[in-house]
């Protein structure tokens, strides 16, 4: 059986205080997604990171490169990118919810960080560029209006008083 790509031995790490450790991964972590934005199942997310041990645990510190497709809120042209996301986290035996990573007997598993990097990271409402203008007014046509059917069309009389009021 293989380890995961992104479970990591700290072993000799832990043994060393100070000593430092670099890791370049590359791979795909299905299913993430957010209301408009995704990272395309397959696409591989990049890690590139140095891990450092330090009194009581490691840290992380590095960058992840998440390639994304969404639509463009405006026009819904399709619109993508790759984010680059700076890590500076740390793994603990006995981690603090919501501000620390566990570390597992002699290894850390680094996908739970690089998820929530890459979900807390996704435009939630991308633009294709800047100056979108919506869609094409010729893609999206409206129903055309006719006056003269409105001008034939009687009038409410609950609104003939304000007929009469005069702003001048």
């Amino acid at each position: 059986m293989t380890r995961p790509v992104l479970r990591i031995g700290v072993m000799e790490l832990r043994r060393r205080p100070g000593t430092q450790r670099d890791v370049h991964v590359a791979t795909a972590l299905p299913g993430l997604s957010i209301t408009g934005a995704q990272v395309v199942d397959g696409e591989e997310i990049e890690v590139d990171a140095v891990l450092e041990s330090i009194e009581g645990g490691i840290t992380a510190s590095g960058t992840v490169r998440v390639p994304w497709t969404a639509e463009c809120r405006r026009c819904l042209e399709p619109v993508g990118g790759v984010l680059e996301v700076e890590l500076s986290e740390v793994f603990e035996p006995r981690p603090v919810e919501g501000e620390t990573y566990p570390i597992e007997g002699d290894e850390i598993d680094l996908e739970p960080l690089v998820r929530d990097a890459a979900l807390l990271n996704l435009p939630l409402a991308p633009l294709c560029r800047p100056d979108c203008p919506g869609p094409a007014p010729d893609s999206f046509p409206t129903a055309p209006v006719d006056e003269a059917t409105d001008a034939d069309v009687p009038r409410d009389p609950r609104w003939a008083a304000l007929d009469q009021l005069r702003l001048d």
